[in-house]
């Protein structure tokens, strides 16, 4: 059986990045709404609920960004130019905000400083993603694979809206986790957020999606040729959207967190079917990017190794740490 191994390095790249997105979303939307958390008290619940589980979701952005770099040199060579800035932005938010985890704690004189940086951290970290997913969209100007655009290309007034929508999402995100995970005042707070932050979310979605196609001829033609792939993702998301809205209303716990996800998951789908095949936009296909078959395969079988123990490693993770995190609840 012929099998084309650039073909199953896509879906595992396209898993680790969606794996990331969902794992590490909700705790950068924890950071996002931190300062419009209640009290002090809740701000701790926030914390805690997200302590001993936070530096593991990050493994999945480590996968994604090393898988990338064997598999698909390519992108490497051409989104590194032109992201530079953004993803360094996002690797020091995410320093910030780590940083914040260990020393909040520890500190009471400057604990304010330290919920300013895990505040900042998240927001910067979590606006440079959605700038960079704004800026992917968009696609890049290269000529014989080499990027020749500008440092600051790919900060737009399109990627400043996909950036602000991330950062919305993973708010969403947060708060449907905070149901989850809290109670009392704490849970009350999250339940009267969630529907506010789900309108943002599906207003900048539509803007979005209305905006897509105006962006260029290239994406335009895209996007159209596309469009039987893609239409029955938004419908999907717009479920996901309206069982969440329903979930909050009724005060379930568990629904919400799911159908944010879900909403997360076809949104994603979406963009990538949008593009297929596409890896660097706007002509590049995964084919175009990919390293040597043999390269592929000695990647390969590590990583056949590795991803089942990252999921197992993560299952137990949470499976120990489940339940509810009270107000009073030691850091961890």
């Amino acid at each position: 059986m012929n099998l084309d191994i650039t073909l199953v390095w896509a879906g595992i790249i396209g898993f680790g990045v969606i794996m990331y997105v969902l794992m590490d979303g909700f705790d950068l939307g924890l950071g996002i709404l931190f300062p419009f958390a209640p009290d002090e008290a809740s701000r701790d619940v926030m914390m805690n609920s997200v302590a001993p589980v936070w530096d593991g979701n990050e493994t999945w952005l480590v996968l994604g960004g090393a898988g990338l770099l064997g598999a698909f040199p390519l992108v490497y060579s051409v989104f590194l130019p032109a992201l530079y800035i953004g993803v360094f932005l996002m690797l020091a938010g995410l320093i910030f905000r780590g940083i914040s985890f260990e020393f909040r704690f520890k500190s009471h004189k400057n604990r304010h400083w330290w919920n300013r940086a895990f505040c900042w951290g998240s927001m910067v970290a979590a606006f440079s993603q959605g700038a960079v997913v704004g800026a992917y969209i968009q696609g890049f100007p290269v000529e014989d694979r080499v990027y020749v655009g500008g440092a600051f290309d790919w900060l737009t007034p399109f990627s400043v809206l996909t950036g602000i929508g991330l950062m919305a999402g993973y708010a969403l995100l947060g708060a449907t986790w905070l149901i989850l995970k809290s109670e009392g005042h704490v849970q009350d707070w999250a339940y009267s957020i969630t529907p506010k932050l789900l309108l943002g979310v599906l207003v900048v979605f539509g803007v979005v999606s209305l905006w897509t196609p105006l962006i260029s001829v290239d994406v335009r033609e895209r996007w159209l040729n596309q469009i039987h792939l893609i239409w029955i993702f938004p419908i999907l998301a717009m479920a996901c959207a309206a069982a969440l809205y329903r979930a909050v209303k009724r005060r379930a716990e568990g629904r919400p967190f799911i159908m944010a996800l879900g909403l997360f998951i076809f949104t994603y789908l979406g963009m990538i079917a949008s593009k297929w095949p596409v890896i660097v936009p706007p002509n590049y296909t995964i084919w175009d990017a990919a390293s040597s078959p043999e390269s592929q395969v000695f990647l390969l079988i590590g990583t056949v190794f590795v991803i089942p123990i990252i999921l197992a490693y993560t299952t137990w993770s949470y499976w120990v740490f489940r339940g509810k995190v009270k107000v009073g609840d030691g850091y961890h």
